[in-house]
């Protein structure tokens, strides 16, 4: 299963087809399902991912961003992927409280049927990425707003999209052992997205946004 969306058929037809939904729902119901700020007056959502606030509008879905010129990478305006992801969200998630728990990609709706593609899409390119960078990843993850904690060489805690956390744990590797990282979702993330597919995904655009600020170190 191929969990991300390559170019051509296999991006455009995903995005036209949320889209085309995205336009016939009525944005106060999205609003009230997602739990998304609307704005009646200047038609547009307020979003937050990764560090950065978005306005997005309906129906016609442009993004921009209005704060993170700090961050300087903008994956929902640049990102295909991103796009498609966010407007899956505000077609069908729904916002729900977090009880406080973070869960493995194992334990999620169909994490254990698609482990195998998760651990080597995400799980390891984290790991190879950043597990003998570790300066590097706090000093990206101190950019984005993340919060420090006290789990393995370096680890992080930070809102992937409004009330959604991801924590990012890296071991570093030596003579031995090679670097190895872990991924966890707060446990609201299987009620806005409840598909496998999606929180792979949500790993994906997480780093692909590091890499990309790994090049400005």
């Amino acid at each position: 299963m191929d969990f991300g969306y390559e170019k051509d058929s296999k991006e455009r037809l995903p995005f036209e087809h949320y889209l085309k939904v995205y336009q016939d729902l009525k944005p106060e119901e999205i609003s009230q399902r997602t739990g998304i700020p609307y704005d009646s007056e200047t038609s547009t959502f307020r979003l937050r991912l990764m560090g950065v606030t978005y306005k997005i509008t309906h129906p016609d879905y442009v993004v921009t961003h209005t704060d993170g010129e700090k961050i300087g990478w903008f994956p929902l305006e640049q990102k295909t992927n991103a796009r498609i992801l966010v407007l899956r969200f505000l077609t069908s998630g729904t916002a729900a409280p977090s009880f406080g728990k973070f869960l493995t990609y194992r334990e999620i709706p169909w994490g254990e049927v698609y482990f195998k593609q998760f651990h080597g899409r995400c799980i390891l390119r984290l790991a190879y990425g950043f597990g003998n960078r570790t300066e590097q990843f706090e000093a990206i993850m101190d950019k984005i707003g993340g919060e420090k904690l006290d789990i393995g060489d370096a680890s992080y805690e930070f809102e992937f999209l409004n009330e959604l956390r991801l924590r990012m744990i890296l071991w570093a590797g030596d003579d031995e052992f090679p670097p190895s990282a872990q991924i966890l979702f707060s446990d609201n993330f299987p009620v806005a997205f409840n598909q496998g597919e999606d929180m792979a995904v949500v790993g994906d655009v997480s780093i692909d946004m590091l890499k990309e600020l790994q090049k400005a170190l």
